[in-house]
């Protein structure tokens, strides 16, 4: 199982999208800065995630939320 998941920071204004497959792993090594990324905009918050069956699916979503159409649905319903 694979996970897409959004991070988000209130407070200046940064989300970020992202595929796992461990989520709680990857969303902890987040919140304790060990990813460069988004090391700078902590405090963050996990806001979203969603599990498919396999790797591909997961990507091809993760692909869509960082299109324009994907962030402004991301904007538009859960932000």
């Amino acid at each position: 199982m694979y996970s897409v998941y959004i991070l988000y920071n209130k407070t200046k204004s940064f989300t970020y999208y992202g595929l796992t497959k461990n989520l709680r792993k990857r969303v902890d090594e987040h919140k304790l800065g060990k990813v460069r990324v988004t090391k700078a905009y902590l405090p963050l918050f996990l806001i979203w995630y969603c599990v498919f069956k396999n790797k591909i699916q997961a990507a091809r979503f993760e692909k869509y939320l960082k299109s324009g159409s994907g962030r402004a649905f991301v904007k538009k319903r859960l932000i």
